[in-house]
C-alpha cells in the first residue's frame, strides 16, 4: 500500500513539470562562425534554436545553435546523436534551448554554455 501511495505521488511532481533538463554543453566551432559578432549580447536564458546541419561534410548528425539569424557553432559531436534524431523526424518543437553561462575571458571554444530541456507534450490523451 505505502509504495502505491509514493508512486502516486512521484506522478503528481512530473506531471506538474513543464519542462526537464536534457543536456547542456558548451558551443562547439564558437571560433569559427558569429559568435565573436553577438557574444556582448548573449545572456543567461536567452533562448537558442537549435537546427539540423544536413550538408556539414565533418559530421553527419551535426546541429547548429542560432541566435536569431547568427550561427554561433554547434553541439559537441560527441553528444548530438540524440538531439539530431528527433529534429531528423520533426520533433522540433520538443526542446526549449537556452544560454546558460557567457564567460568572454575564457577559451572560445568555452565561452557560452547552453542548457537545454524537453518541453512536457501537452497534448491531451
Amino acid at each position: 500500500m505505502w509504495h502505491c501511495t509514493f508512486v502516486g505521488v512521484i506522478n503528481i511532481r512530473v506531471m506538474e513539470e513543464k519542462h526537464r533538463h536534457f543536456m547542456n554543453f558548451d558551443i562547439a566551432g564558437f571560433t569559427y562562425w558569429d559568435g565573436a559578432m553577438v557574444l556582448c549580447e548573449l545572456k543567461p536564458g536567452d533562448k537558442v534554436h537549435l537546427e539540423r546541419d544536413m550538408d556539414n561534410r565533418y559530421d553527419p548528425e551535426a546541429v547548429a545553435v542560432w541566435y536569431g539569424e547568427y550561427k554561433l557553432g554547434f553541439i559537441p559531436r560527441s553528444i548530438n546523436s540524440g538531439i539530431s534524431t528527433f529534429l531528423d523526424m520533426g520533433y522540433e518543437d520538443i526542446f526549449d534551448a537556452r544560454i546558460q553561462r557567457v564567460a568572454p575571458e575564457e577559451h572560445p571554444e568555452h565561452q557560452v554554455g547552453v542548457i537545454v530541456y524537453l518541453n512536457r507534450n501537452c497534448q491531451e490523451k
